[in-house]
């Protein structure tokens, strides 16, 4: 199957240029819609709205049930992470911009490395992937403010910060659990439907416990807030993925795959009108040129010949 997979060309160009922007635009449109309805809110009607569609995808497949025995414990689990993660995007939207979350969130390819490297022996990191690590966590501390003056930097952006970066802890971990479990091998659909559903499980359940529903107006840029992440990021953009990984090599695509924090930046700027500090871009570019050295090393060594 591998061996028939195509290189980069002008088609996956186009289409992960798109794809990027998608994803890029989901924590703007978060921060935009959370006068009207708050984040947390939104995160768990997004995997509501996602679940049942990829429900509805998998009862037209039927190719699914053979897994469920074997998979339903990575499925918890990966689930129970996804739902950690849209719970620190969530909360982190209070207190940081869309910028900061974008790029904080997007570290990570560096934390699926790293758990990879120590549980599979075939994803030992090479040099080039640790001088991206290295440069990444660098650039994490110079966007968090390393050298700057401390008493004057804010509390809540630096606690907004951090959950965006442990937001993006939970993501690698979910990668880690995917490809560590049969659910590497199981439907990508069913995969999918574990995380969305075990999240909105989740979510909503915190969110009734703790009464915690915010701001609730359905206006029209809520509710194209809502939809926009349910239907185009959570359902349509990640089937279009999982039709990519089948069709083009994964190294190609992640080397793609890191234009979208630059569009997260961009958006964050020209939509909400977010200040970017020098310390935040410095470090910022350092992340993405981390993250491009993570996850584009094959593609680099083949590209450069690099041994």
């Amino acid at each position: 199957m591998s061996a028939s997979r195509k290189g980069a060309d002008v088609f996956l160009f186009q289409l992960m240029l798109l794809l990027c922007a998608i994803w890029g635009s989901q924590q703007v449109a978060i921060k935009l819609a959370a006068p009207d309805i708050s984040p947390l809110l939104q995160v768990t009607l997004r995997s509501a709205i996602a679940a049942l569609l990829v429900g509805l995808v998998l009862l037209w497949q039927r190719s699914w049930r053979g897994w469920l025995g074997s998979t339903w414990r990575g499925g918890v689990l990966a689930g129970a992470l996804f739902a950690l993660e849209f719970f620190f995007i969530a909360r982190g939207l209070q207190y940081t911009s869309a910028s900061h979350m974008a790029v904080f969130l997007y570290t990570a390819p560096i934390f699926s490395a790293l758990g990879l490297h120590l549980l599979l022996p075939g994803e030992r990191l090479r040099l080039l992937q640790w001088l991206g690590i290295g440069l990444c966590f660098g650039g994490v501390a110079i966007a968090f403010g390393a050298g700057a003056d401390w008493a004057a930097m804010d509390a809540r952006m630096l606690l907004g910060d951090l959950l965006g970066l442990l937001a993006g802890m939970a993501w690698g971990a979910t990668t880690v659990v995917v490809r560590g479990s049969r659910l590497s091998e199981a439907p990508p659909a069913l995969t999918l439907f574990y995380q969305l559903a075990v999240s909105f499980v989740l979510l909503l359940g915190f969110v009734v416990a703790t009464g915690a529903l915010g701001p609730l107006r359905w206006t029209p840029i809520a509710i194209g807030s809502v939809l926009m992440q349910g239907v185009v990021v959570s359902f349509l953009s990640y089937l279009a993925w999982f039709w990519l990984l089948r069709h083009y090599l994964a190294s190609n695509m992640a080397v793609f795959s890191f234009m979208t924090p630059m569009f997260g930046v961009s958006f964050g700027v020209l939509v909400l009108d977010e200040p970017l500090s020098l310390n935040f871009v410095i470090g910022a570019l350092l992340v993405l040129l981390g993250i491009c050295l993570v996850s584009g090393e094959s593609w680099l060594r083949r590209r450069f010949r690099v041994s």
